[in-house]
């Protein structure tokens, strides 16, 4: 769905990505593991075209993003939906208005239709009471939830997810990595989930990429990516003994 070809990008003096390639397959959660710091935003916001690489490619669905003009762009976005860190919603617009923002932006639907999908989104997300809420009256669990109805919407067929369970408690970050598999379970959608907590990796992910020193250093079957004896891996590991973890070694 997603091929990354040797991707490089600098900020100043600063040398982010240095030849990173990826695959991303369809229909699957891919979870990009890393620090943080470690440029996963920046390579999560690469695959979306809001940033253009110094060089390498980016295939989407077989098109190369780093090609195509600004209009082109903005026609691929479409295909995406995009959970931001914390969720990223608008707050001076209810629950629902959040999620029919981009619908009203994008399609030319009846407001009628509109509410209907709405409704429908919100309720595959469990907030089918909390439609005229705003913002800041939800908990860090229902923001996301909310935001993943708005990423949603347009019925995207990549979703990409930025650090979805941070600053969550143990209990409700666990109610958010549900819903994600749920919810990719359910619509067969592609799934790229940035993080860097190795619990959540190993919870949600169908493949495993280990984004180290500006390269993907592995990418395969979690259990295999997990077991490689990468450095990186094994710090991860020794501060991370939960049963989840213990589950994938075996």
């Amino acid at each position: 769905m997603i091929e990354v070809k040797g991707l490089y990008k600098s900020f100043g003096d600063q040398e982010v990505l240095r030849g990173v390639d990826l695959l991303v397959p369809k229909g699957q959660i891919t979870v990009i593991l890393g620090r943080s710091g470690a440029g996963k935003s920046v390579l999560l916001k690469h695959m979306i075209g809001l940033i253009r690489p110094d060089r390498g490619q980016i295939l989407v669905m077989g098109k190369d993003i780093t090609k195509m003009r600004e209009k082109e762009l903005t026609q691929l976005r479409k295909r995406f939906g995009m959970l931001f860190q914390e969720g990223a919603l608008f707050d001076s617009l209810t629950v629902a208005e959040n999620v029919a923002f981009p619908l009203r932006e994008h399609t030319d639907l009846s407001e009628k239709e509109i509410r209907e999908i709405v409704k429908e989104k919100l309720s595959q997300v469990g907030l089918a009471g909390d439609m005229e809420k705003m913002p800041a009256e939800l908990s860090g669990g229902m923001r996301r939830r909310a935001a993943l109805a708005r990423a949603l919407a347009l019925d995207p067929d990549i979703v990409l997810f930025d650090e979805p369970t941070t600053g969550l408690d143990p209990v409700v970050a666990a109610t958010i990595e549900d819903l994600i598999i749920e919810t990719q379970r359910r619509l067969g959608k592609t799934f790229v989930v940035i993080t860097h907590d190795l619990k959540t990796a190993l919870r949600i992910g169908q493949k495993l990429a280990l984004l180290d020193r500006g390269q993907i250093a592995l990418q395969g079957k979690p259990e295999d990516v997990l077991r490689s004896g990468h450095p990186l891996l094994e710090a991860f590991l020794r501060r991370e003994r939960s049963p989840v973890v213990k589950e994938v070694m075996g």
